[in-house]
């Protein structure tokens, strides 16, 4: 059904999942406004976009008065944006990379959150886009494991602070972004053993492309209800519908 009264506001929708998402909710002719780095290239009235690096937490609320300007009411809100940072022992991880990747996977998302508070803007739900990371403590992962552990805390102490909004953190399983591009090909499978599933996953219906997944979460998402708010949900875990 195409109802562009219903909005949706997401992050990093220029490529990968985030694009993915976009583009499933515009061909449900929902309105889509997103924010990311580079921009999203997809066609339609229906989409109202804007640039801004996310770790520059004073540019961010700017972009929101702009983008969100004349919005009372979202249906959806999706964090998505995310980066990996490097895949090698937490030991040789220096405190910049490990803040670098915190603060696009993490504060960036706080920044946007008070926004939204302080807007009053009435949200129906918001997802955080996790990962199975978060819990499985794997070699090699120590930036990013530490920062999608960190965003599901976050969202369990915002789900106190939006009472009238149902708080989400969501594992969508594996994905075939250019994020692959680098875990399947670059990173040393022989040294941190969990990339061999990833490396075994590609090409396979294990790993779906973008738009395959996005329409996956796009239809988990209402039953998503039956959990508590703040929760922290792994897509390839619930039952079949």
């Amino acid at each position: 059904m195409n109802d562009t009264s219903r909005r949706l506001f997401i992050t990093g929708n220029s490529s990968g999942l985030g694009r993915g998402l976009a583009k499933v909710y515009l061909e449900r002719g929902w309105s889509v406004y997103g924010i990311s780095r580079r921009g999203c290239d997809l066609d339609g009235g229906a989409l109202h976009d804007i640039r801004a690096d996310l770790s520059d937490f004073e540019a961010v609320p700017v972009a929101l008065d702009h983008l969100l300007r004349d919005v009372d009411h979202l249906d959806l809100v999706i964090l998505n944006a995310g980066v990996l940072g490097p895949i090698k022992d937490l030991h040789e991880t220096r405190i910049e990379e490990i803040r670098q990747v915190m603060d696009i996977n993490v504060w960036s998302n706080k920044v946007i959150l008070d926004w939204l508070l302080d807007a009053a803007i009435r949200i129906d739900r918001i997802l955080f886009i996790s990962s199975g990371a978060a819990v499985r403590g794997n070699r090699g992962w120590g930036a990013y494991a530490l920062s999608k552990a960190t965003l599901n805390m976050l969202a369990q102490l915002y789900a106190h602070e939006f009472p009238d909004s149902h708080l989400i953190a969501l594992a969508p399983g594996l994905v075939d972004t250019a994020m692959q591009d680098y875990l399947c090909e670059q990173a040393d499978a022989t040294r941190f053993e969990s990339l061999r599933r990833l490396q075994a996953a590609r090409g396979t219906g294990a790993m779906p492309a973008p738009e395959q997944a996005a329409e996956q979460i796009a239809a988990v998402i209402p039953r998503l209800a039956g959990h508590p708010s703040g929760a922290f949900v792994d897509i390839r875990k619930l039952p079949a519908s």
